[in-house]
């Protein structure tokens, strides 16, 4: 039973990018068997059955022999909290900050704990098209700027380090400016407190708070459009949006390069970096 949780847990790396932490040395009873139901966010060049096999490669590289996964994709995090709810999927996969919010606002989830696989990580940054590449090269001059002179780790501390992870983050004003250009950004709010749209639909959370910051040293207004995770993608080629939030995926000999790679598309430098954890129901007592 450990094996099959570590293989969860590689499952996990996968599924959102490079990320990861040890998983349960305590026998989880809603995991049975050798095969792993495991929700995850719709990856743009793959199709579940791939996903799986490719899952199944690179945790027996990680030593776990055997394991069968059995991946199920949801375009967003509602609809894969509800599949979890059902039993349509064993656990879902997402980062740790999340995985803190999820529990907290919901008494029936649990994170696995982490102790069979080392810690791995994932790197958020934001994505824009190739033909918009004075865009990326202003995000990344913002974003080291705010790395350099401490603003990007006060609002990590103030927006996800030290908060309380019952409550809801603030929304944040992002103020106007006059006659400035507008850049369009997608959020989704499937990432809370990360990416997060409040009941009233106002985006809230730590990238509106860097949107905010953006947007006072790019002298340009932002400006926020909802969408689904699983058209990000396409909301970006269409020019429905001009940004939108990004996590890169790391490959190797047994990651194709291109399994979530969105075509057309350019990724900015880092700003955050967060551990996979895994959410499953608590074990009736």
């Amino acid at each position: 039973m450990k094996k099959i949780l570590a293989a969860i847990c590689a499952a996990a790396l996968l599924m959102v990018g490079c990320g990861g932490e040890k998983i349960a040395d305590k026998p989880a009873k809603n995991f049975s068997g050798a095969e792993v139901k495991l929700g995850m966010m719709t990856r743009l060049n793959t199709d579940e059955e791939k996903m799986g096999s490719t899952l199944d490669t690179v945790a027996e590289k990680f030593g776990v022999k055997g394991a069968k996964h059995l991946p199920k994709f949801y375009d967003n995090l509602k609809l894969m909290q509800l599949g979890l709810d059902a039993g349509d999927v064993e656990a879902i996969s997402t980062y740790r900050s999340v995985a803190e919010y999820l529990v907290a606002h919901n008494k029936k989830f649990e994170i696995v704990p982490n102790d069979a696989l080392n810690k791995l990580s994932d790197y958020f940054c934001f994505a824009v098209r190739k033909d918009d590449a004075q865009l990326k090269v202003d995000l990344d001059k913002a974003i080291n700027s705010m790395k350099a002179d401490g603003t990007l780790d006060k609002l990590i501390n103030e927006y996800i380090t030290d908060v309380d992870k019952g409550k809801e983050p603030p929304a944040v004003a992002i103020e106007k400016i006059d006659g400035a250009d507008t850049i369009k950004v997608g959020v989704t709010g499937d990432l809370p407190p990360l990416d997060l749209v409040l009941a009233d639909n106002t985006p809230a959370g730590f990238n509106t708070a860097m949107l905010a910051e953006i947007s006072k040293r790019l002298g340009k207004n932002i400006e926020t459009v909802q969408i689904e995770t699983g058209s990000r993608a396409a909301a970006l080629n269409s020019k429905l949006i001009d940004v939108v939030f990004w996590v890169i995926v790391p490959f190797g000999n047994d990651m194709p390069a291109d399994i979530d790679k969105p075509e057309g598309l350019e990724l900015s430098e880092s700003y955050f970096k967060d551990d996979v954890a895994v959410v499953k129901l608590k074990e009736a007592k």
